[in-house]
């Protein structure tokens, strides 16, 4: 029972670090006030996958507070910054809500990784969109409404980077399926 909670945490603190790793490789954007498109919810979804939503949040939030005191964060306020980064990437883990198991069909399986990368990036899309409503209201250029500056500035990232971890997943999937399923 110890060595099995001591490897659950230990695979938790391994998915948020490399999902910090994987955070720095950046691809190209015009994103000034924060976002990008990157390859750190991949660990995040995974873990979520194996162990389930607990520790995909788990996951997510550890790797939210780690990103809050790196360079790069974006905080104008610390409502905004916990919505922007540990509740935004909390979130992510909830693509544990579309677990599947061991002897599903390859197509089954591939449904739910693409819903369960949709239901990650929707929610962090969620969280993001209210920081941004809220907190950067007045970075909308003039006569463009809030809510669409805000929406479009978030889909503008969040979207690329759905394709990229659902591609970068099923491809994971493909090589080795039981990556998602604990052992």
């Amino acid at each position: 029972m110890r060595n099995t909670n001591t490897l659950y945490y230990v695979e938790i603190a391994v998915m948020a670090t490399l999902a910090v790793v994987l955070s720095f490789i950046k691809f190209g954007g015009f994103w000034a006030q924060g976002g990008s498109v990157s390859l750190a919810m991949i660990p995040l979804i995974v873990i979520a996958f194996r162990r389930g939503i607990r520790a995909g949040v788990l996951a997510g939030l550890l790797f939210g507070l780690i990103s809050l005191i790196l360079p790069g964060a974006f905080i104008v306020h610390p409502i905004q910054a916990m919505l922007d980064y540990p509740v935004a990437f909390s979130v992510v883990g909830l693509a544990g809500l579309s677990v599947f198991r061991k002897g599903r069909q390859k197509p089954l399986r591939m449904t739910y990784i693409i819903t369960g990368v949709f239901v990650g990036v929707s929610l962090r899309f969620l969280s993001h969109f209210v920081a941004g409503v809220v907190w950067f209201a007045e970075m909308a250029p003039e006569g463009i409404p809030v809510v669409t500056y805000v929406f479009l500035y978030n889909i503008s990232y969040l979207i690329p980077e759905f394709l990229l971890s659902a591609a970068v997943l099923l491809l994971l999937n493909r090589r080795n399926s039981s990556l998602f399923q604990a052992s």
